[in-house]
């Protein structure tokens, strides 16, 4: 029966794409999850899959047109149309396409090992694994880091490789026992979620593994490493490319032709444009600085990672959306550190968990909040939406990054509820066992820039949050006391700074000043239990 493409629905505040480029022309045959189409929506220019193997019939939505999700743009036949090419009855799916690559188009034919390699993976007991969605709005991810090579073994659930999403950096367990035969996504390659990355074999698969390791030692020869980089045809008109990346490419003066594309099928991806732009060389480098590099600092330019690319997108974005305003208070916090001196050695043995400033500072945050819920509302289309819950995020440093875990419904949390969870989610994103749904969806945000004893920072807010709080660093300073009968004197105080920075079309100086009023005297008079 034939098979209706629909336009999909790409996250959940995208009613609409625009499709920009058939792959395939009417009588065309198409693999099933082959690239069919290319669209562009406003959060991101995407390749659509065929659902279906069989000839397509009927193209009904040109390119240039927007159109609903859900709407019919096209139908696919069944396989043995008109259009369909010829096949040898006992030719496999993958040698015909080694047997396409090798035809006379001008192209370096596939070698044959590579073939081979190919057909092994197809053998009895063979799993193939698969990118998977790490989010309801994620489509793609980066292969970070393959944690095996072709030839291991890998066990049920074992960690096999990692990848990096704009939302969570995370390992990515086998989905079976047994042989990694082939790995056919390389590490730093941008994949679409469901695309295979690598085939798993059975137990049949383990006289093979020497054989398979070999294979995958040797290198591929130099004409077909640069088929893997070089478009199909020749000049602009064959790159692979979004309307998104062909207009950066021309704001930054970039020859597309240049640019490595890591996308499904050597496409361009976004993070390719902004690599090539990091690793331009400054415009006004002096040649002292070219000639005598740091020792302790490598000399080839370093291409920015996925997450640090996005990082630096997110932060542009929000200075561009929201006037940032800061406000600062100190806080003394001597109350809290003697009760967390007291109690801290007590407190681990009851609960496991160590007591640190973090979770007074994000019980006192919730009480604010709370008592002043502009500031944990969010400006969405041009109107204000209060937030039923405190949804409060928790910036937690990286070695290759920063990501924001969430600890839900805070305001429902006791003190060691919080305590646990602020340990648990920032163990787990230190070592890339968070879910993709816990690194998201916060309404408010806490980042520790004194960490590394800086009095304070001037933090960028989290969108679409309204406001941030950057905690500065801790330490004894004099201060100025005044007893009830007025009378000063001075003392050794642990004093700490706070800034808000807030969105200013939706909080108020005078809103942001009763905030922080709010949250100093939490912590100054603490009175809570903590266990």
């Amino acid at each position: 029966m034939p098979t209706e493409v629909i336009m999909p629905q790409m996250g959940e505040s995208i009613f609409e794409g625009t499709i920009t480029k058939w792959l395939k022309k009417p009588g065309d045959a198409v693999e099933k999850d082959e690239p069919l189409l290319e669209i562009s929506t406003d959060k991101v220019d995407a390749e659509i899959p065929s659902p279906t193997a069989g000839i397509l019939a009927e193209i009904k939505a040109q390119e240039g047109a927007t159109v609903q999700v859900n709407a019919v743009i096209a139908v696919i036949g069944e396989g043995d149309g008109a259009g369909r090419p010829q096949l040898k009855p006992k030719e496999e799916p993958k040698q015909r396409e080694a047997a396409a690559r090798s035809a006379p188009t001008g192209k370096p034919a596939v070698p044959a090992r590579q073939v081979e390699q190919q057909a092994a993976s197809q053998s009895a007991g063979a799993v193939e694994v698969v990118m998977p969605q790490m989010g309801e709005s994620i489509f793609e991810g980066t292969i970070t880091k393959w944690l095996k090579k072709p030839g291991e073994r890998v066990e049920k659930d074992e960690p096999l490789f990692e990848i990096s999403t704009d939302k969570v950096d995370a390992e990515i367990p086998s989905p079976a026992a047994g042989i990694l035969t082939e790995i056919k996504a390389q590490e730093g390659a941008t994949v679409h979620v469901n695309t295979v990355v690598a085939v798993i074999g059975g137990s049949q698969a383990g006289e093979r593994a020497e054989a398979r390791r070999k294979i995958a030692a040797e290198p591929a020869p130099a004409e077909v490493q640069a088929q893997m980089w070089t478009q199909p045809g020749a000049g602009r008109e064959a790159l692979r490319s979004s309307p998104l990346v062909r207009r950066m490419a021309k704001e930054h003066t970039i020859d597309l032709a240049r640019v490595k594309g890591t996308g499904l099928g050597g496409r361009i991806t976004k993070e390719d444009i902004l690599r090539q732009l990091a690793a331009k060389p400054a415009a006004k480098e002096t040649p002292a600085a070219r000639t005598a590099p740091r020792p302790d600092v490598a000399s080839a330019p370093q291409p920015l990672s996925r997450m640090r690319a996005i990082i630096g997108q997110r932060m542009v974005e929000s200075l561009q959306i929201s006037p940032h305003a800061h406000t600062v208070y100190r806080v003394d916090m001597t109350r809290i550190a003697r009760l967390r001196e007291r109690e801290r050695a007590g407190f681990e043995q009851r609960h496991g968990v160590r007591l640190t400033y973090m979770p007074f500072i994000a019980a006192a945050a919730v009480r604010a909040l709370e008592k002043f819920p502009i500031v944990n509302a969010s400006l969405l289309d041009g109107a204000i939406q209060y937030h039923e819950h405190v949804h409060l995020g928790i910036a937690v440093a990286l070695e290759w990054g920063l990501l924001v875990p969430v600890i839900r419904e805070a305001e429902r949390r006791s003190f060691v509820e919080l305590a646990r969870a602020i340990n648990d989610l920032a163990t787990r994103a230190r070592t890339k066992k968070l879910n993709p749904d816990e690194a998201s969806g916060s309404t408010f945000t806490l980042t520790n820039s004194g960490l590394f004893g800086g009095e304070f920072g001037t933090p960028i807010i989290n969108q679409p949050e309204s406001a941030i709080l950057a905690i500065g660093g801790l330490r004894k300073e004099p201060a100025v006391l005044t007893d009830a009968e007025g009378n000063d004197t001075i003392a050794i105080r642990s004093m700490q700074y706070y800034c808000l920075g807030f969105d200013h079309r939706t909080i108020d100086g005078a809103d942001a000043g009763k905030f922080m009023l709010e949250f100093q005297d939490a912590l100054e008079s603490w009175d809570q239990a903590i266990s």
